[in-house]
């Protein structure tokens, strides 16, 4: 019987992998349902391809447009997340794969704990901000998880076959993106177009900022913390500009474990589809001029200052972390509308999280996923009556 399989947000970079790995091994696998954002035309010709039934277009206006044109083709599209449960029924599906950006990722990966024997998760935003409610989910209706950024899924391999305790020192690697060996007098020059140039990853526009101001470390460091239950000063960032080393892991028993690869999300995609049977995958041979000059350093905090903002986070996970995302996003998309220029985005970010009124959220826990949305419409109210 062919394996059930859901991909969240299949038309972006990570989903688009997903189906593609998927697209190989039709025999085994029945995609039933798949989801974008407003990339119709593209999720069409995916469950054309797949022969998929259910779609999901978020975006109203696309969603509209959609069931007008595509209705008749033996598709059903729907418009929300919620259609998830009516889609799968009660009986766990095999694999679910959340690839979709921003916090709209947590509704789905919360649904999908539930009717999922193997949940995948790249959505950094629900790792961040929902972590102790996703937890409790997993563990209530045992669903495997599986984290699926590079850094995360090289973490998790290792500690497969070891406890959290016997952890003394992780070690989470940043390309530095396009601005490593770039003057910090001449930030303020940044435009979107430079900063959008990874020299190492295709990232979707957000994430591809966020690498280059490093926030996306932060975030991976807050989401370290919570999938690995590790303290935060046994997590350090250095960067390593050739991006072929995504963790290192030293063990209290002396050894030290370096997970490395070429710098391509379909390894770790791969791996979790075939978590249970570990079938094989064609990559290069290993790039011994890489390996042979592996280069790792500390963090430059005054050209990437934001990385200091670990240093005032609280300790378990908090309704914080919802203020730290959606200010970061709220400023990344001012600077790539032209806003706002690449030094303000960065001091802009900083300077808003310092308000006095936000410090009370590090001692509240969310309780579930209303009180995430509604400190993030909160914020983002604040954020958009402040003249910049």
């Amino acid at each position: 019987m062919k394996k059930k399989v859901v991909i969240i947000g299949s038309t972006g970079s990570i989903g688009f992998k997903t189906f593609n790995v998927l697209k190989k091994d039709k025999k085994n696998f029945d995609i039933i349902l798949l989801t974008t954002h407003k990339n119709v035309r593209q999720v069409i010709k995916q469950a054309t391809e797949f022969k998929v039934k259910n779609i999901i277009i978020t975006d109203k206006k696309k969603f509209n447009l959609a069931v007008k044109k595509y209705s008749k083709n033996n598709l059903n599209i729907f418009n929300d997340f919620e259609s998830i449960k009516n889609i799968i029924g009660r009986k766990k599906i095999y694999y679910s794969m959340i690839s979709v950006s921003g916090l709209e990722g947590l509704k789905p990966t919360l649904i999908l704990s539930e009717l999922s024997k193997n949940l995948a998760v790249v959505n950094k935003e629900s790792l961040i901000c929902g972590w102790s409610i996703i937890q409790k989910k997993l563990i209530k209706f045992k669903t495997n998880f599986i984290p699926i950024d590079s850094e995360h899924y090289s973490i998790f391999t290792v500690l497969k076959n070891y406890s959290y305790s016997d952890v003394e020192k992780v070690y989470i690697t940043a390309s530095g993106g396009p601005f490593l060996k770039y003057p910090k007098r001449k930030f303020k020059l940044i435009t979107p177009k430079k900063a959008l140039k990874h020299p190492n990853w295709k990232m979707g526009k957000k994430i591809t900022i966020d690498s280059s101001t490093l926030m996306n470390k932060v975030f991976e460091v807050i989401e370290a913390k919570n999938l690995f239950n590790l303290s935060y000063n046994k997590i350090s960032i250095l960067t390593h500009p050739k991006s072929y080393v995504h963790a290192i892991i030293k063990l209290n028993n002396g050894i030290t474990k370096i997970i490395a690869h070429d710098p391509d999300m379909t390894i770790p995609i791969h791996n979790s589809i075939y978590s249970d049977i570990r079938k094989k995958i064609k990559t290069k041979e290993l790039n011994f001029k890489i390996l042979n000059n592996l280069s790792f350093n500390n963090v430059d905090k005054k050209k990437f200052p934001l990385v200091k903002l670990l240093d005032h986070l609280p300790l378990k996970n908090s309704l914080y972390e919802t203020i730290l995302v959606t200010v970061n996003d709220f400023f990344v998309y001012k600077f790539l509308e032209k806003k706002i220029n690449y030094d303000k985005l960065i001091n802009l970010i900083s300077k808003t999280l310092n308000i006095k009124e936000f410090d009370k959220f590090k001692k509240i826990r969310p309780k579930n996923i209303n009180d995430i949305y509604k400190l993030r419409d909160y914020v983002s109210l604040k954020l958009s009556r402040l003249s910049i």
